[in-house]
């Protein structure tokens, strides 16, 4: 029974990270969504799960079952694409574990073993969301949220939440650092190192919250600078993508992949979340900063970039995508990885030269459904035209 077990789970582990993936037939000009995705659950090696010998696991039973794989930071080195994703344990404890692909669309394979965290902090239940940054000081940096129970509250449900640093060169040994501190935000979730130094400083973009799940007077993604990274404090954060009404930040909203950076501007990948009858929806966006003042929001598209479409709606937290992670190759190819629904993770493609088209020449948000009407009726008066000038 346990070699005919393991066999089929074996080959099915095979199938599943040797599948070939293929873009869809989405089409909107900005980028290409592919089939499959990139990481499941199923793409979880066997010795993380099963018990391997048959005298002690006779019926191959899970013995530390996995329930998804999801968001994940992301890097380029050397020719290959690497994924740092949130692996959810049946248990509810996510941990990070590493994934490397030669393609980045598919074959994703983990290394033998998840990071194991330097234990600095005895409070610390849960660690997730990871954002990778190959940082011009030579380190390859991972922030991600550390997450405690709230002790001053008798609700098991209360948490609050830091953001953890780590650091490697070879993405197999990593140097666990102080959280950071920022002295007038109680609590920090999807921050994001600035990939250069800032007037000589390290830089970060923060999400300042009164409370774990609300943001209360955080106003939006901020930014911050800090001397030394090796213990982090920022004094000040400056909010830089502000939250607005009626719009797809509205509840709030939080810097995703690491800052692009082209001629015209270091583009950001972040998401944004609204209330809906049905819970909160989460969205992809993106804008653009200052190349000589990264603080500095120089282009903001209106909408989304990304939203949960068909069979991505549906999952652990239905009617999710969220990215904290995207790849820069050689040829100026642009891999954007967003998970859906916190519970898979998929990858559209595009171009620098595409991302940057889309950034800087769609129109912003002018906030008011009046104003919304004659903004698309200019626009369809000068596609008319233009039609009647080809006659």
């Amino acid at each position: 029974m346990f070699k005919e077990r393991y066999e089929k789970q074996l080959s099915r582990y095979n199938e599943t990270i040797n599948k070939k993936n293929v873009k869809t037939d989405f089409y909107n000009g900005i980028y290409d969504r592919w089939e499959n995705p990139v990481l499941t659950r199923d793409h979880i090696p066997l010795i993380w799960k099963y018990d391997m010998n048959p005298e002690t696991n006779p019926f191959f039973m899970e013995r530390l079952g996995v329930n998804a794989a999801f968001n994940a930071g992301a890097i380029y080195l050397d020719g290959k694409y690497y994924l740092v994703a949130r692996v959810e344990g049946n248990d509810r404890k996510s941990f990070f574990g590493v994934a490397v692909s030669d393609s980045g669309v598919d074959g994703f394979k983990f290394m033998d073993y998840p990071i194991l965290l330097e234990d600095m902090y005895p409070e610390e239940t849960n660690v997730y969301d990871m954002r990778l940054t190959k940082h011009e000081d030579g380190y390859i940096y991972g922030v991600f949220c550390s997450e405690s129970k709230d002790t001053s509250s008798n609700d098991l449900s209360a948490a609050v939440a830091a953001a953890g640093i780590v650091r490697t060169k070879d993405m197999v040994n990593w140097e666990r650092l102080p959280n950071l501190k920022t002295l007038r935000s109680p609590q920090q979730r999807n921050v994001v190192l600035h990939p250069e130094f800032v007037d000589g400083k390290y830089a970060f973009y923060t999400r300042p919250m009164d409370a774990f799940i609300d943001t209360g007077s955080g106003g939006g993604i901020g930014f911050g600078l800090c001397d030394d990274i090796t213990n982090a404090v920022i004094d000040e954060e400056i909010i830089t993508s502000k939250r607005k009404y009626h719009t797809i930040t509205e509840a709030k909203n939080g810097a995703g992949a690491v800052p692009i950076r082209t001629d015209k501007g270091f583009i950001h990948i972040a998401h944004g979340v609204r209330n809906t009858a049905d819970g909160l929806r989460y969205v992809v966006y993106a804008f653009a900063t200052d190349l000589n003042d990264p603080k500095k929001v120089i282009a903001e598209p209106s909408g989304f970039l990304i939203a949960p479409l068909g069979g991505e709606r549906v999952g652990d937290v239905s009617n999710v995508v969220f990215t904290n992670g995207a790849i820069v190759n050689d040829k100026n190819e642009v891999f954007i990885y967003y998970a859906s629904s916190d519970t898979r993770l998929h990858v559209a493609t595009t171009t620098i030269d595409q991302l940057v088209d889309y950034v800087f020449n769609t129109p912003t948000d002018p906030l008011r459904s009046v104003l919304c009407v004659k903004q698309r009726t200019e626009f369809i008066k000068k596609n008319l035209e233009y039609l009647d000038s080809l006659k």
